[in-house]
């Protein structure tokens, strides 16, 4: 990679025109493989909510990918990853996941989780080489009927809490 193809990974505190377009490419691509009942993603509105640290990643300056993470009291989760086919292969999912997984360890919390989809293979791929282990329904996912999460896969990684 040259300094060109530099990848950087900035905060989105608020919905902007590149954020609003990259998640929904990203709801684009989850309506063409799954029926509404299973899709869990969140809403743009509740992406920027307090508990809520969500991403933007530019290669070469162009917003090619986004990413969240929601802070509850024993774990972080993933949240509305995705990057434009045209930046796979280039680091920027591992970039904005090491992002993500810093945020994590830095509020203290040792544990990231995750939701994904069984035809999401390019995801699936990039978690288990980053550690990810496969785990049951957590959280609101538990509650939630079978049907809502026959597609589902639940995923977790333990994580090294930064020292204060």
């Amino acid at each position: 990679m040259t300094d060109a193809d530099m990848i950087t990974i900035e905060l989105a505190p608020a919905i902007t025109d590149d954020v609003r377009d990259l998640v929904g490419e990203l709801n684009q691509t989850l309506s063409a493989e799954y029926p509404p009942e299973q899709r869990h993603g969140l809403a743009l509105d509740a992406i920027f909510q307090p508990h809520i640290r969500f991403f933007l990643a530019r290669l070469s300056g162009a917003p090619v990918g986004c990413g969240g993470v929601a802070l509850f009291p024993d774990y972080g989760e993933v949240k509305r990853m995705y990057v434009r086919d045209a930046a796979r292969g280039r680091g920027v999912a591992q970039a904005l996941l090491a992002r993500i997984e810093q945020q994590v360890s830095d509020t203290g919390l040792g544990l990231l989780r995750l939701e994904t989809g069984v035809r999401q293979h390019a995801a699936l791929r990039l978690y288990q080489r980053a550690g990810f282990r496969a785990c049951a329904a957590f959280g609101a996912y538990a509650e939630m009927p079978a049907q809502a999460i026959a597609t589902s896969i639940f995923l977790e990684k333990p994580l090294a809490a930064a020292s204060a």
